[in-house]
């Protein structure tokens, strides 16, 4: 499986120079849209010159612009297909065991491109414990948001589910403030109500950490930090193992870096109950 456009700037940026790490950031932050433009309007939206976008794109490893764009536009249309119009599971007498293969082949793209720094990052985030942290997930990954919380609320404090409708997430944003950190899990097709509520967050100041799929849910444009998980597998449903596996990873993270903390608070626990 060939890698996307975005996985292919995390694999890269870090050793972009300044001008096409703005024009990587743009790109992330108005995903694909905008590389779907023209040189000169990409150039525009990211402050840099047109052939910065072209050295950009070569850097990625396209030939030119055109392939480039012809790249994004398959995504793009990946993004929004519907389940219906894929392809219908393997027959259960498969001797190659398809499912099984391309979950695998999922885990291992995606912790190929999810790198130490970003990870360490994210740990370092998620184990301060001065501020709250909230969790919300889709209509499909709301399970992993739930799953998530349920570990944290162990390790450490102020650790909230966001559970319900809109109107009761919105109701939390009163809460909210720079100290804070949202953990939303959205994968195509990426849900509208949770854009609304990261961009609200974002705009108090809350530091959102974003796990979507390789083509990157429409929050990534308000996210600190963007996980990007693959999910394509020979089904009509998209699988949300390998966002699991990057969820009990960094558990398993923070839970290290928390150790005196979390071994006391399991310690109480164990005794209440």
């Amino acid at each position: 499986m060939t890698a996307g456009v975005a996985e292919l700037i995390a694999d890269r940026i870090g050793v972009m120079p300044a001008g096409e790490r703005r024009a990587a950031q743009t790109l992330v932050a108005n995903y694909p849209v905008v590389g779907l433009k023209t040189v000169a309007e990409f150039s525009q939206a990211a402050g840099v010159s047109s052939p910065t976008i072209l050295r950009f794109v070569a850097r990625l490893g396209f030939h030119n612009y055109a392939e480039f764009q012809s790249a994004l536009q398959d995504e793009l249309a990946a993004q929004l297909q519907s389940p219906a119009a894929r392809p219908p599971g393997p027959a259960l007498d498969s001797p190659v065991r398809p499912m099984m293969e391309a979950a695998i082949d999922n885990l291992r793209e995606t912790f190929r491109h999810f790198s130490q720094e970003q990870m360490a990052d994210i740990v370092e985030r998620l184990a301060d414990s001065r501020g709250h942290m909230f969790l919300v997930g889709g209509r499909f990954t709301d399970p992993l948001a739930r799953y998530m919380a349920a570990h944290l609320t162990i390790i450490r404090p102020n650790v909230f589910h966001l559970a319900g409708q809109e109107s009761m997430w919105r109701d939390r944003l009163i809460d909210m403030g720079k100290r804070d950190v949202l953990l939303i899990f959205d994968i195509r097709r990426y849900q509208d109500s949770l854009l609304r509520f990261a961009e609200k967050a974002h705009q108090r100041g809350v530091q959102i950490v974003l796990f979507t799929d390789q083509w990157l849910s429409p929050i990534a444009r308000f996210a600190r930090h963007v996980v990007a998980g693959r999910t394509a597998v020979p089904s009509p449903w998209d699988s949300s193992a390998s966002l699991f596996v990057v969820a009990e990873t960094l558990l398993a993270s923070v839970t290290r870096q928390l150790e005196a903390e979390s071994t006391r608070r399991l310690g109480e626990m164990e005794k209440l109950r």
